[in-house]
């Protein structure tokens, strides 16, 4: 059992709860708010609040020795100055666009893809992603790691909204209550390859941010989710 901090109460912090008390955790904190400094028995942070607020709760945690889980999106060109943070402190962050374990093995298969494509120029890639209507930034942040490995492969010079040459195409779509679907396309004028993970509820993250609390309890250093299900080579 341990005692868990939620920075960031919305849809996703709330199942994340329901879920803590059903793994016998005791959570000490929910709040969307800054606080002064967390509850003394905190033992980990999952984080999962705006952009905007992002950073500061980090370094709150992180400033009071406690490791952080965060699976905010939209903030990340503030990651190295976050992650030296944790370093300098020496306790622990972990940061994960998607903490669905489906989502990554999805990743691992994602660049692997990214490998196999990249001495094909007769293929094109684009990538589709889709998300409830709530969602505020776009592309995803599942999506932009997604991308990533694609970008490197096929040496293009960045993402486009629409049909650009030399850049990948990302298609967002915000849909009623969609938990999340991304699509990763690789067509050419004969064919096309495909490869699709969709969620069908918010409990895959929920979890997984769970597992990774528990996980990094008591450990020093950057991780990702890979290190949490050892999906290292």
């Amino acid at each position: 059992m341990s005692a868990i901090a939620l920075l960031g109460y919305g849809k996703m912090g709330k199942r994340i709860e329901t879920l803590a008390h059903e793994r016998n955790h005791r959570v000490v904190l929910c709040t969307n708010e800054t606080p002064e400094r967390l509850p003394s028995d905190t033992e980990v942070i999952i984080n999962f609040s705006t952009p905007d607020s992002a950073v500061d709760l980090i370094r709150l945690g992180l400033q009071q020795g406690i490791p952080v889980v965060s699976g905010t999106t939209g903030w990340l060109e503030r990651l190295s100055e976050v992650e030296a943070l944790a370093t300098a402190l020496q306790t622990a962050f972990l940061y994960s666009s998607n903490f669905s374990l489906g989502v990554n093995l999805f990743f691992a298969l994602n660049d692997k893809l990214a490998t196999l494509m990249a001495p094909h120029n007769a293929y094109k890639v684009s990538m589709t992603e889709i998300h409830h209507t709530q969602k505020l930034d776009a592309p995803s942040g599942t999506a932009l790691s997604l991308a990533t490995p694609h970008l490197k492969a096929q040496d293009l010079k960045g993402i486009s909204e629409v049909p650009k040459d030399y850049h990948l195409q990302i298609t967002s779509l915000r849909e009623g209550e969609v938990p999340g679907t991304h699509v990763v396309n690789y067509q050419s004028t004969i064919d096309e390859i495909s490869i699709r993970h969709e969620a069908f509820s918010r409990d895959g993250f929920a979890l997984g941010a769970l597992l990774a609390a528990e996980w990094i309890i008591g450990k020093k250093g950057i991780f990702t989710m890979s290190d949490v299900i050892n999906l290292h080579p």
